[in-house]
């Protein structure tokens, strides 16, 4: 058994600025992979402050809830807002290489939904510059680090009823050790899970293949609801064939998107902002095209470069650029690159308010595992990298306040959950006989692909939801070949896919109930955004009998709801 005051599961962005803003207490950072592989290493384009002398915070808040589609919780979103210019200069003082004007400030450029452009950047590897500081103030600072780690369960004060009921304030994980296969606990005040997104449970998703929203799924089993799981964003550009991430920045460098017959098309989407649009429009224009015969044979456009110049592409754009030339034989410099959409992002996740603090005492969540609610129904880009550095802190902070106040419980609770995950990862490994794990896993991916994707109506909807209800029944009989307790990622692979067909069946739970357009969901059997009844929050949470869905409203300041238009 572990003790630390304070346990952050996740080593990404969010996870690592929690840890150095619990500086002061026993802090501890529980990672699925070595923290320099987390998925924050994979942003490109950047990250949203009005450092302008003539941006004001106030005007990155209007574009946030405009771009959310009036879902996002406006207190929530003027904390992001206001807090970005300061947790920016932060990076830049903590070592981060900003790219740079003539002037010698912090470049920006503009990104899409937004009134001014106010993205900063290092070329396009924003997410690496950005956690290879981060990481390296957090070795600084002494951070103790548990790699390659799987947290399976949370530990609440009362025994753990596997029910979804709140059985106490969490004083714990379990964790399985990928390197080794034992199962042990760790014994904590207080609990920050940072675990990321769960877009794995997409065949076509940027996603790294660890984001599979098991930390999602580990909190709902455990009490905590989950929010907004319907809204989910797809990337309008990425690399056809692939899904590689092509940034948003290159349509900020002016880069253009064009059809198979040249047409420059998101005139007619969105006749003021073109390419620069927000996520979920561009991505539906793109589908449009596509769907309409005016995409290239296989389903995809074109994103043109060529009119930047070999020095605009290769000083701002690199690594677009190495991606194109390595993934698809294409030099964006003298050929376009073929896009298509792909999931890219999760607005929903762990309920948690503007402290990160969950419906559990003592458990607290950040970053895209959560669902603070700055991001509404659709995200704009650029956000996310300042959702992790600002939302970090506060959870961190947050956590090390609650941890002064608590004791570490007996571990009476945490002995009894290592026995029972002891006894359900054996039960795994003792199977003769069962199916696959990846025939379930690329079923799902299938389903979610085909039947939950840009465009919804009620009939894929209800049934993807029955399709996956079958798999989940399926899963009682998973089978694990591999029997060996060192790195058999086979069996994490399929502890993981328990958990991603919950989240699939919140998704859809909550989409097939939520009748309009909204953001990113977008029902062709409700093609309006209906105010009147549902400007409000899904939640979905665990019990015995199966999910429950219910709803909580949206926190409204000084941005009353207008028609969306760019």
């Amino acid at each position: 058994m572990f003790m630390h005051d304070i346990i952050i599961v996740g080593g990404g962005l969010a996870g690592l600025r929690a840890a150095l803003a619990a500086g002061g207490a026993d802090a501890a950072v529980i990672s699925r992979v070595h923290p320099l592989r987390s998925h924050s290493v994979a942003a490109q384009g950047g990250i949203n402050a009005a450092l302008g002398k003539t941006d004001r915070w106030e005007d990155h808040a209007v574009d946030t809830v405009k771009g959310s589609d009036y879902l996002a919780d406006q207190d929530a979103v003027e904390v992001l807002c206001r807090d970005a210019p300061a947790r920016v200069i932060e990076m830049e003082r903590w070592g981060t290489l900003f790219s740079r004007t003539d002037e010698g400030h912090i470049s920006q450029r503009p990104f899409g939904g937004a009134g001014f452009p106010r993205t900063a950047y290092a070329e396009d590897r924003t997410g690496h510059a950005l956690l290879h500081t981060m990481y390296e103030q957090a070795l600084k600072s002494g951070i103790k680090f548990y790699e390659e780690w799987l947290v399976t369960r949370l530990v609440l004060k009362t025994p753990y009823l596997n029910t979804g009921t709140n059985n106490g304030r969490c004083s714990g994980v379990v964790g399985y050790n990928i390197a080794t296969g034992q199962v042990e606990g760790f014994l904590a005040k207080a609990v920050i899970f940072a675990t990321g997104g769960y877009g794995r449970i997409y065949e076509r998703s940027t996603n790294s293949i660890i984001n599979t929203g098991f930390g999602c799924a580990v909190a709902y089993r455990s009490g905590a609801a989950l929010e907004d799981m319907e809204f989910v964003q797809f990337h309008p550009t990425t690399l056809y064939g692939t899904n590689i991430l092509i940034t948003e920045g290159a349509r900020g460098e002016e880069g253009m998107l064009k059809n198979k017959n040249g047409e420059r098309f998101m005139e007619r989407y969105s006749p003021h902002l073109l390419d620069l649009a927000p996520r979920d429009i561009v991505a539906r224009a793109i589908q449009t095209e596509i769907n309409e015969g005016r995409g290239f044979e296989g389903g995809y456009v074109h994103l043109d470069l060529t009119h930047l110049g070999a020095q605009k592409i290769k000083e701002r754009l690199p690594g677009i650029r190495q991606i194109s030339m390595d993934f698809a034989n294409i030099d964006p410099i003298r050929e376009p690159i073929p896009v298509q959409p792909g999931q890219h992002y999760s607005m929903g996740g762990i309920a948690s308010n503007k402290e990160c603090e969950t419906s559990i005492p003592g458990f607290f969540a950040a970053g895209e595992c959560s669902c603070i609610s700055v991001h509404g129904a659709n995200r704009l880009g650029g956000n996310s990298l300042l959702e992790t550095i600002v939302f970090g802190k506060i959870a961190g902070e947050n956590a090390v306040k609650y941890s002064k106040t608590s004791e570490f419980e007996v571990p009476d609770s945490l002995e009894r959950s290592v026995l029972e995950e002891s006894a359900r990862i054996s039960g795994l490994l003792n199977k003769t006989e069962g199916e696959p794990f990846f025939n379930i896993r690329d079923s799902l991916k299938a389903i979610m692909d085909e039947k939950v994707g840009i465009f919804r109506d009620e009939q894929k909807l209800t049934t993807a939801l029955e399709n996956i209800r079958e798999l989940q029944m399926r899963y009682k009989n998973v089978f694990v070949r591999n029997k060996g307790s060192v790195f058999n990622q086979e069996l994490v692979n399929a502890i993981e896919l328990e958990g991603m067909l919950d989240i699939a069946e919140t998704i859809c739970i909550g989409a097939l109930a939520r009748k309009e357009s909204r953001g990113s969901h977008y029902r062709i059997d409700f093609r309006e955004r209906d105010d009147a009844n549902w400007l409000r929050h899904t939640l979905v949470s665990y019990t015995r009998n199966g999910p429950r869905i219910e709803y909580k409203p949206v926190n409204i300041t000084r941005y009353e709801p207008k028609r969306r238009e760019y």
